[in-house]
């Protein structure tokens, strides 16, 4: 089961039965997470939630992957605010926002982030989206073209193939008791596989899952990320790369150990993103050494830096 959370390079990490450090402290329900960053809420039926930081002329929107949140941008969002409007999304299911049976398909939260951006009288914007996120993105960019400048794929789910038996077996073993009763260790373990080189410093990861377990709608949450596995298998994009009409970035980290899955489809992450970039028309192919699946975590600065030099 611990193998199967990392398919889709996203963290299928949460809390359970045993502990290590955190266990024993006080539950915390997601709307006391701390971001860094005060949090805005608009709209009904879902209400989302959002950092609003910085103006200038271009505008960034950036969208996380599975089982995160906008909090998973902070140390990117004080240099990229200090020359863009920065908007970051806690996708509905997830962080701040709305918690409901809702489709969660990645065609709804396409919309929802259409939704976000008409309600801030956004017209054109960047949109930066890691793993699942930049699943959304591609979508995003097949249905409202005229609303993006140009796209960010971060370390993107949705270029990597996966054929129908392995998606119905994925279907099988993802469950929401799965997600609920990852012990301590296994968080932490499972965290350090998105990364190049684990430090302390991200600790901070692993505590608000385990504490998070404790919450009044952890279960809903844990309902959203199945389901969301679900509609990364059910609305694939790999096949559809060549219809993106939009300038595009694909950055990712040289050793990410998440894409392509190790177990399913070993290989080497460069394979999967160059060919990707090659069906895109028109996308620029950026490679960060040193560096894992959460390269906005693990190198913020190359990614800082990856994105100006794009979007100028």
């Amino acid at each position: 089961m611990k193998k199967i959370f990392l398919v889709f390079a996203v963290l299928l990490t949460f809390s359970g039965c045993s502990g290590y450090l955190y266990t024993d402290m006080p539950g915390l329900e997601f709307d006391q997470i701390d971001y860094g960053f005060p949090v805005k809420k608009a709209l009904q039926s879902p209400t989302i939630a959002y950092i609003d930081e910085g103006s200038g002329k271009e505008t960034l929107i950036l969208v996380h992957g599975l089982a995160s949140n906008a909090g998973f941008w902070r140390y990117v969002i004080p240099e990229l605010s200090k020359q863009y409007r920065v908007i970051v999304v806690d996708l509905p299911g997830y962080g701040k926002s709305s918690k409901e049976p809702y489709s969660f398909t990645l065609s709804f939260y396409a919309e929802q982030v259409k939704r976000l951006a008409d309600h801030l009288g956004i017209k054109k914007f960047v949109y930066a989206g890691h793993s699942m996120g930049g699943q959304i993105g591609l979508i995003f960019a097949l249905k409202y073209p005229q609303m993006l400048e140009k796209l960010v794929l971060a370390a993107p789910a949705g270029v990597e193939e996966f054929e129908r038996g392995e998606g119905d077996w994925l279907r099988s073993v993802i469950t929401i008791k799965g997600v609920k009763t990852t012990p301590e260790e296994g968080i932490r373990r499972n965290l350090a596989n998105n990364f190049y080189t684990w430090d302390s410093k991200w600790e901070w990861m692993v505590e608000e899952r385990v504490r998070m377990a404790k919450a009044s709608d952890f279960e809903d949450f844990c309902y959203t990320v199945t389901r969301c596995v679900n509609a990364m298998l059910d609305e694939p994009t790999f096949n559809k790369l060549k219809s993106i009409k939009v300038p595009t970035m694909i950055v990712y980290g040289k050793y990410d150990g998440l894409i392509p899955n190790p177990y399913l489809n070993p290989g080497f992450t460069a394979d999967v993103f160059t060919w990707g970039a090659s069906q895109i028309p028109d996308c620029k192919l950026v490679e960060i050494d040193e560096c894992g699946h959460m390269l906005q975590i693990e190198k913020p600065e190359a990614f800082i830096n990856a994105v100006k030099d794009f979007v100028k």
